[in-house]
């Protein structure tokens, strides 16, 4: 039998949204706590109404400018929920959210 090569073209694509927040009073953190979509901006500096729901993707938590750990949060389209962590972020803390939608085209 004769070797065939078969040539495969896969184009992954992304696209992502961050929203921004900056604490305006210290957020006491425990497990459960959450933090509403609406007190988010979004890229455009606009008031988010909602995160966007990823079915094929990822999100990235970032507080004060650090990569959170994926199992410390989960997100849904109102608000961020913190899972079994705890303590106390400071006024002023940033905290930003990064939603990445990944598309596959063969």
């Amino acid at each position: 039998m004769a070797l065939s090569i078969i040539n495969i073209h896969v184009n992954v694509t992304g696209s992502s949204t961050r929203f921004f927040n900056v604490l305006a009073a210290p957020l006491a953190i425990a497990d459960g706590t959450t933090v509403a979509a609406t007190t988010f901006l979004n890229d455009s500096g606009t008031a988010a109404t909602a995160f966007p729901e990823v079915a094929n993707g990822y999100y990235n938590l970032y507080i004060n400018g650090v990569l959170q750990e994926g199992g410390a949060y989960t997100v849904s389209t109102t608000e961020i929920t913190f899972n079994t962590v705890t303590g106390t972020l400071s006024a002023g803390t940033p905290i930003v959210l990064e939603a990445v939608e990944l598309v596959t085209t063969i």
